[in-house]
């Protein structure tokens, strides 16, 4: 029966040129435009722009209109602000560089040798947030010894509890997304140590969670002024709120810098993760 078929249709060749009945115009998929989700992007971007466009507008405003960037030039001049910046400049690279130190080893541990232990971890970290900065300040400085008191590592070691909170929820993110356990077998078994293990294999896995982490360790020395001025250091933002200058507008213009300056820092590093994740993809 299958070669009879085979002959009828080769006997009358106008049957093969006719299209199959089953066959559907191919149609293209409309790209829906979620217009809820672009509302609210469009809301939340007006309520950090028009605030900070009204704060840069008022300090660089002239009395007698039109703007001008000589307020700029008066910040450098302005006194003690140089000296502020660089001690909240050495309080965010040491706090940084200390946090970073015990957060690392201690959640890749609590991973690895202690994952039930990850909730009471949770609880830990989350005491340096309820506690309040006033009462937390006052025991630090009843509790220090009497030489670190007058030393602005004090200020440090209380910047590296605050920031405790937001570091390890960044590593214990970019730790769940990691196959931890073969990863360290796999370097173990080549005959790597654990600083070696750590330092080759997983920080470079953890690149995100140790920017973000940095990002905000960052944010939070430059934007911190309860303790700081109780423990009577003159950081930038004490600096912004006692700084006795002739034109107040001079104070407004280093809080907006302060904050342009935190969202390029986030940007760059947001963009500089996504171009060596491309790379890596890529290769």
């Amino acid at each position: 029966m299958a070669s009879l078929e085979f002959g009828t249709l080769l006997a009358d060749p106008s049957t093969t040129d006719q299209p199959f009945a089953d066959d559907a115009p191919v149609t293209r998929r409309r790209r829906r435009v979620h217009w809820g989700r672009g509302t609210i992007l469009v809301v939340a971007a007006l309520y950090f722009v028009v605030p900070f466009y009204a704060a840069m507008a008022f300090s660089l405003q002239r009395p007698t209109g039109g703007f001008s960037l000589q307020p700029l030039s008066q910040i450098a001049s302005a006194p003690g602000f140089l000296s502020a910046l660089w001690l909240s400049t050495q309080l965010a690279v040491i706090t940084m560089i200390v946090v970073m130190l015990l957060m690392v080893p201690t959640v890749i541990y609590v991973h690895l040798r202690m994952p039930r232990f990850r909730r009471a971890m949770e609880v830990i970290t989350i005491l340096p947030i309820i506690i309040p900065p006033i009462a937390y300040s006052v025991g630090v400085l009843e509790s220090a010894p009497s030489w670190l008191r007058s030393s602005q590592y004090l200020l440090a070691i209380v910047y590296v509890i605050l920031a405790m909170p937001y570091v390890y929820r960044s590593l214990d993110s970019g730790l769940g997304a990691l196959d931890l356990k073969t990863l360290v077998e796999a370097s173990r078994s080549l005959g790597s140590g654990w600083i070696s293990t750590i330092w080759r294999v997983l920080v470079p896995n953890l690149r995100s969670a140790l920017m973000s982490a940095s990002v905000l360790t960052i944010a939070l020395v430059f934007g911190e002024f309860t303790i700081a001025n109780v423990d009577n250091w003159t950081t930038i933002p004490v600096w912004i709120y006692l700084a006795p200058t002739d034109n107040p507008r001079v104070n407004t213009l280093v809080a907006m810098i302060a904050l342009l300056a935190t969202c390029v820092v986030l940007t760059l590093i947001v963009s500089l993760d996504r171009s060596q994740s491309r790379d890596s993809r890529r290769s």
